[in-house]
């Protein structure tokens, strides 16, 4: 794209600096126009952004579009220069437009093209969960996946980079979790809230991936966002010891059943397998059926089971599930007879089935075995203070208004 100038017919062009600069006017009275990176680049670098400055005026127009769509961008208190938001797209053919008007009425018109880098870090998002569109419960994580670790210098990068918006602002921290500790065994950054969130609110999370500098010479590839939905507060709390399970929804109590936990008597390495995990878990997959084998054991071993299991809802990494009752009908709100699982009659059991949402906060007691907070969804065990020092940041953010 040619530069077009008003009022001025100087312009000048610096090398260097992932693009240079393009300057224009400054002659009998009229503004000079500076745009970073030059006009007709084709190797600016995404991580340094779009800049323009006025001196002798101020900016009375500033357009900067990226196939048509507007690039966002913050315009200095004094109207002298302007800076895009966020970092810029790997390979993007970009175009500038600016004015700047003097004190005396002499304006400066520039427009500009020019093109970023194309080089993409190996690292990128996987996923951000919740899934688009979905209602999830008052308990759930935001989770951004990664296909590999996130350099340990691109980390602050990449968390300053999300913008996460709400109805009702909530209070929250990040933490940097390895391949070891995730759910999916894909290395995460977690957005927990302080306390769940209000239900009946939606949330909006987009990462401003593209462009971040992931290496030497790398940059993010492009940006994810997702949007969800916050649903009624459902609770549910199951006790070991009277053996009942209570579903709450908005704090009122909608549905209570006889169920049986884990038997105990199996341990190894100092961990009884066949405990419930006592501990504040969140409701994550859901099966229709659900095909349960005995975890360390094959067949003819005491003890081996190779069962599907009807109306399974996942509370656990370690395999614990809300389920249909397939064994004695006897134990149900009376006796601890299960492998580890909380066993409820069949139509209890389909109706959490369709009534839970991802997210929905389990809060189970009574037993000595402690839900350690990296198995499955266990991170409400952890205090928010410890779990907001597992980021690089190492301190709270307050989700923005979602309009």
């Amino acid at each position: 794209m040619a530069l077009v100038v008003g009022m001025a017919t100087a312009a000048c062009s610096g090398g260097g600096g992932g693009g240079g600069s393009t300057s224009t006017g400054g002659e009998d009275g009229s503004p000079k126009l500076t745009i970073t990176p030059a006009n007709g680049s084709g190797s600016a670098r995404p991580d340094a952004g779009v800049a323009i400055s006025a001196a002798g005026g101020t900016l009375s127009q500033v357009a900067v579009k990226l196939g048509g769509a507007d690039v966002p961008g913050t315009l200095s208190q004094d109207k002298t220069s302007w800076k895009s938001a966020w970092t810029l797209v790997p390979g993007g053919r970009y175009q500038v437009s600016a004015t700047a008007t003097s004190s005396k009425g002499k304006t400066t018109t520039a427009t500009s093209a020019f093109r970023t880098v194309t080089d993409t870090a190996a690292t990128k998002i996987n996923n951000v969960v919740p899934s688009q569109g979905e209602t999830v419960g008052t308990g759930m994580p935001v989770f951004i996946q990664f296909t590999k670790a996130v350099p340990e210098k691109a980390r602050p990068l990449v968390e300053k980079a999300v913008e996460i918006k709400s109805s009702t602002p909530t209070e929250g921290a990040w933490r940097w979790l390895a391949a070891g500790e995730s759910f999916n065994g894909l290395p995460s950054l977690v957005f927990r809230p302080r306390e769940p969130w209000k239900p009946r609110q939606k949330v909006s999370v987009t990462v401003h991936y593209a462009g971040l500098k992931i290496g030497d010479s790398v940059f993010g590839d492009k940006d994810v966002t997702r949007t969800f939905s916050v649903g009624d507060s459902h609770t549910i709390t199951i006790n070991a010891k009277t053996h009942r399970l209570v579903a709450r929804k908005n704090g009122r109590t909608v549905r209570s059943w006889g169920v049986s936990l884990g038997s105990g008597g199996e341990v190894k390495d100092g961990v009884d397998r066949l405990l419930t995990t006592s501990g504040v878990h969140l409701t994550m997959d859901r099966s229709r059926m659900e095909r349960m084998i005995s975890p360390g054991k094959k067949k003819g071993d005491p003890g081996y089971y190779d069962e599907q299991i009807p109306w399974a809802t996942r509370i656990s990494n370690s395999g614990e599930y809300i389920h249909q009752n397939m064994s004695d009908p006897s134990c149900l709100g009376r006796a601890n007879c299960s492998h580890g699982c909380v066993r409820s009659p069949g139509d209890d059991a389909k109706w959490l089935y369709n009534w839970a949402h991802r997210g929905d906060i389990v809060t189970i007691t009574g037993t000595k075995r402690d839900l350690e907070w990296w198995n499955g969804w266990g991170y409400w065990q952890m205090s928010f203070d410890k779990w907001a020092q597992g980021g690089v940041l190492k301190q709270p953010v307050t989700t923005a208004p979602l309009a």
